[in-house]
């Protein structure tokens, strides 16, 4: 279990910041179950569904962000985790961007690459590894949107979300799998122990110049999201 157990750069969970959080919210004292049911819901609902300075950033820098996307994230939920005992690992792959539509507009969405590197965390839970896609999708962003998605070769897509049904979207960590961009993946990039591994592979902004234009407009596009979450999208 060692290698999943690991801190590494960007699961830095021997960070203050991080350290300090689990001991307020109680998580090492809390039987396992309810530790990954509250850490998941922690990370889905008070870590708003945004975009960050990149994808491989330390679990650390996602806390105090406040807000994340499926890479950065999974590297919190898994530094939380990890922060506590618990086993978890990353699986990556590539993903449409077709379903960032809505979310991702004009010179954004035309920057971003048409396949998009995709992770998630997997916790291991009874012997048996759990995807914890779900963890991406705040419950105040998905409520405004869910209604909006296209539909798309099956299913509905759109503003970083894709499923099979926008009617039986439950998010909520209960012992088994969660997901809400899997319907878009176009190619599984296997497991890694730590994001640190798999990010010096597949990154979303290997450009320095692509990177640096992204980072200047990621502003635009939360404060975009932030309107979707307040119920201003037709404003």
């Amino acid at each position: 279990m060692k290698p999943y157990l690991q801190e590494t750069k960007l699961v830095d969970y021997i960070h203050p910041t991080i350290q300090k959080l689990i001991a307020q919210q109680q998580w090492n004292h809390a039987e396992e179950y309810e530790a990954i049911r509250q850490i998941y819901d922690f990370v889905r609902n008070q870590i708003k569904f945004g975009y960050n300075r990149g994808d491989d950033i330390p679990a650390s820098e996602v806390l105090s962000d406040g807000y994340g996307q499926c890479n950065t994230k999974s590297i919190l939920l898994m530094a939380l985790l990890r922060g506590v005992g618990i086993p978890c690992r990353i699986h990556g792959f590539y993903i449409d961007k077709k379903m960032q539509k809505g979310a991702l507009t004009g010179v954004i969405y035309a920057l971003a690459p048409s396949k998009i590197v995709h992770a998630w965390t997997e916790v291991l839970f009874k012997d048996k590894w759990m995807a914890l896609e779900g963890v991406i999708i705040d419950d105040s962003y998905l409520n405004e949107v869910q209604d909006k998605l296209c539909s798309y070769n099956g299913g509905y897509i759109g503003y970083g979300i894709s499923i099979k049904s926008k009617d039986q979207v439950n998010l909520c960590w209960r012992g088994d799998s969660t997901y809400i961009q899997s319907f878009s993946i176009t190619e599984d990039l296997g497991y890694y122990n730590n994001p640190d591994e798999f990010f010096e592979t597949y990154n979303n902004t290997k450009s320095s110049f692509k990177k640096a234009v992204l980072n200047l407009l990621r502003k635009r596009v939360n404060q975009r999201t932030d309107a979707i979450r307040e119920g201003k999208f037709n404003k």
